[in-house]
């Protein structure tokens, strides 16, 4: 059965996901059977991997307002499975509103596949509403990517409380699998001093590999690739490689 991670931060520009579709690159890379859900209404992770929203009939929203069977939704591609997202989802935090169990809907969706895949990952939207809250009600468990920068634990309170708030009233069982520190810049102490405090605030939760700021990772995303596959030699590739055995590590240590 799938371990079920949300990759979660309600603020924008912290390399969530990024960090959702390279993971998925590097754990298939791994052998590992992994399952990509996109879940964020911009539907970047779904372009991410290669699969053009443009020409879309299907995709989540259809599996969690429409009912439809998940396996005909699934995009198979050479870096992961994809359980695409269109603009249709951005009208759904509003429908769910209206329908029974609203906030189980997209767990549903999930358990519908997940003895098929060692890992699924949620890519949630950049705030904290319907949606993500549906994509904690199915999670296992979250995965927080932070910046290291400025501002890198701003908002990470609220985060907090709204994972309290779902633990006590929806999923129990939900807990915070890793912290992924994102756009490390060696040359700075800031980075450092930033990296050093998150790691204060998670005590023995955020991955020792630290994701450097990288022009080619960047880049990426407007092929329609993984980092790993745009360029595998690049320091954002070495580095997505290298959480992914963490990774493993961490689901084979539960």
């Amino acid at each position: 059965m799938a371990k079920i991670i949300a990759v979660v931060n309600q603020k924008g520009g912290v390399g969530k996901t990024t960090t959702a579709v390279n993971l998925t690159a590097a754990l298939t890379d791994l052998g590992k059977k992994v399952l990509l859900c996109d879940f964020d209404p911009q539907a970047n992770a779904t372009s991410g991997m290669g699969v053009d929203k443009r020409k879309l009939n299907k995709s989540v929203y259809d599996g969690v307002i429409g009912e439809l069977p998940t396996e005909n939704l699934i995009v198979h591609t050479d870096f992961g499975d994809v359980l695409p997202a269109t603009a249709d989802l951005a009208g759904a935090a509003v429908e769910l509103i209206s329908v029974e169990n609203p906030n189980q809907r997209l767990k549903n969706v999930l358990q519908q596949v997940a003895n098929r895949y060692d890992v699924i990952f949620i890519d949630c939207p950049p705030s904290l509403e319907m949606l993500t809250v549906n994509a904690l009600a199915a999670a296992d468990s979250i995965l927080v990517p932070v910046q290291c920068e400025y501002y890198a634990l701003e908002g990470l309170t609220d985060l907090m409380t709204t994972l309290r708030m779902v633990k006590k009233r929806i999923n129990p069982q939900l807990e915070i699998f890793g912290v992924a520190l994102t756009m490390f810049d060696g040359r700075t102490n800031f980075s450092t001093q930033v990296a050093e405090e998150v790691r204060r605030h998670f005590p023995g939760k955020a991955f020792a590999t630290m994701v450097p700021r990288n022009v080619r990772l960047a880049e990426a995303p407007s092929h329609g690739l993984p980092v790993t596959a745009y360029d595998r030699l690049s320091r954002g590739a070495a580095a997505y490689r290298d959480m992914a055995e963490e990774f493993v590590k961490r689901l084979e240590m539960r």
